[in-house]
């Protein structure tokens, strides 16, 4: 099993920025993949941004040039940074573990408002 657990959310304006945090323990060895989803209310959670073991990211178009995904491999620590942020960004943020051959594993979720 893998735990994952996400921190950094919080109010911020728009144009502004947070960094997002996620630990991951248990049994790391088998993931291949981590990323950020995010979800409002009432709609489906999306993928915004993932990092594989050899360091290929992906980035939802709306949010290339903005995000940042990265990993602290020693730490056991994946991030995403945010700058220019906008209102349509505010959703619960989840950190996502994908390991080999099919198990997902869900962090808690963290609030993530951008408004004036």
């Amino acid at each position: 099993q893998v735990q994952l657990v996400e921190s950094g959310g919080g109010l911020v304006q728009p144009g502004g920025s947070l960094r997002l945090s996620c630990e991951a323990s248990g049994s790391i060895g088998s993931i291949y993949v981590m990323g950020w989803y995010r979800q409002v209310l009432g709609n489906e959670r999306e993928l915004v941004a993932s990092i594989t073991n050899g360091g290929s990211t992906y980035y939802l178009d709306s949010v290339k040039g903005r995000f940042t995904v990265s990993r602290d491999i020693a730490k056991n620590m994946l991030y995403l940074q945010m700058n220019s942020l906008k209102p349509e960004d505010t959703a619960v943020y989840y950190c996502n573990a994908k390991g080999f051959p099919r198990p997902q594993y869900w962090g808690q979720g963290t609030q993530v408002t951008v408004s004036a």
